[in-house]
């Protein structure tokens, strides 16, 4: 069973990998094409940095296992402390995959790397400490919030500990970064530069999103139908909402899924599928209408939405499960509503904190932003000297 519960894992750890090529397509579709390199090149550098950092520093502050001081986990149980490090670092690396969609086409390249090593070295693995690994205080049973609620903090897959963290930690980057040149003065085409290649990062994304989120059980024994099932309610769910408020939109459709698909992470163990509907359904109308807020009325540059698709409805994701999640509402078992929103609610001040303290101290020793010139010439040229189709300049 070990040797199968490996394989497990390891299926669920490279259908993570593939999400982030799903990340690099998304961004790649929305950007302009002056930034499409640096947004392929920035995804595959962020998770080989998270890969190192995760292993050295990351792993070992969740978990307590440094794998490289016993050489006997390489062949315990057919090594399944390695694949479970793999697949767990697929989870990490995702925070500044989120985050370099909301600061794209201003923010510098090495800079952008450098937060990266911090965000999964330590701030990421602290917090996934506090819900899924050694520290007992939100998600492990007999924990204080276990204590203090009745009910541990409950997050399945990661609508918190992943995408709230992410999109909550994107925000004050963003706003410290400022908005790009000319966006609030008439100057800059804000539409999709590529809708095949959005679709595409979409798709990708949500094929991946059932090792996120199935895989996510860890074994075999545990594997659960409905999860799979809910997955699949809540990313309909969001793609229907969201073709319907934005009166068809192919960006907002397809993020749609994707904010379906988010909220559903922390409940999709618990409740009913109808339930999952709603949950995605609420998701979609949410990203639509706080990126709309964001970015018209708050003046809050956010190129990819981020912060409303992974912060607010990561968010969402938490309390959603506290709402849902009881047998009275036709769920498996019972949450406790406010262990779900203190925690949920305690990883937005975590965040936020995190996120001002790291990008502020970056921007003051190294600065943040690009040069004014470098952004009209865009980040492929200024930092990887080459366009998307360099063929098309000749």
């Amino acid at each position: 069973m070990d040797s199968t519960n490996v394989l497990f894992l390891l299926i669920g750890a490279v259908m993570i990998l593939s999400m982030h090529a799903g990340f690099a397509f998304l961004e790649v579709g929305t950007v302009s094409k002056k930034n499409q390199v640096n947004a392929f090149n920035k995804i595959i550098f962020d998770w080989s940095t998270s890969t190192i950092v995760y292993f050295i520093v990351g792993f070992p502050l969740a978990y307590g296992t440094a794998l490289y001081v016993n050489n006997a986990l390489f062949t315990y149980n057919n090594g399944i402390e390695l694949v479970r490090f793999f697949f767990l670092l697929g989870f990490a690396a995702c925070i500044p995959a989120i985050i370099s969609g909301g600061v794209v086409g201003r923010m510098k390249f090495f800079p952008q790397c450098l937060a990266a090593v911090f965000l999964t070295g330590i701030i990421y693995p602290f917090f996934e400490s506090l819900v899924w690994g050694k520290i007992s205080f939100m998600g492990q049973d007999g924990s204080f919030f276990a204590q203090l609620f009745g009910t541990s903090f409950h997050d399945f897959a990661g609508s918190v500990v992943v995408h709230s963290i992410g999109g909550w930690i994107a925000l004050p980057a963003i706003i410290l970064l400022r908005p790009r040149t000319g966006r609030y003065e008439g100057h800059l085409d804000t539409r999709p530069s590529s809708i095949p290649f959005l679709s595409l990062g979409s798709w990708i994304l949500i094929v991946g999103w059932f090792g996120f989120n199935v895989m996510s059980a860890q074994s075999l024994d545990n594997i659960s139908g409905l999860v799979a099932l809910n997955s699949l309610m809540a990313m309909v769910g969001g793609t229907i909402s969201s073709l319907i408020f934005s009166k068809n939109d192919a960006g907002f459709t397809h993020n749609g899924a994707l904010a379906g698909l988010i909220a559903i992470c922390a409940g999709s163990d618990v409740v009913h599928p109808f339930a999952a509907v709603l949950i995605g359904a609420v998701a979609g109308i949410i990203f639509i209408k706080f990126f709309e807020f964001e970015t018209e009325k708050l003046k809050i540059d956010d190129v990819l939405g981020v912060w409303p698709l992974h912060g607010i409805n990561g968010t969402w994701g938490g309390i959603a499960a506290g709402i849902f999640g009881s047998k009275a509402l036709g769920g498996v078992y019972d949450l406790n509503f406010f262990s779900q929103l203190t925690g949920s609610l305690l990883a937005v001040v975590y965040a936020l904190a995190a996120g001002f303290i790291l990008y502020k101290v970056i921007d003051v020793v190294f600065g943040l932003r690009m040069t004014p010139h470098q952004e009209m010439m865009g980040a492929d040229l200024t930092f990887h000297r080459i366009e998307t189709n360099p063929e098309e300049s000749l």
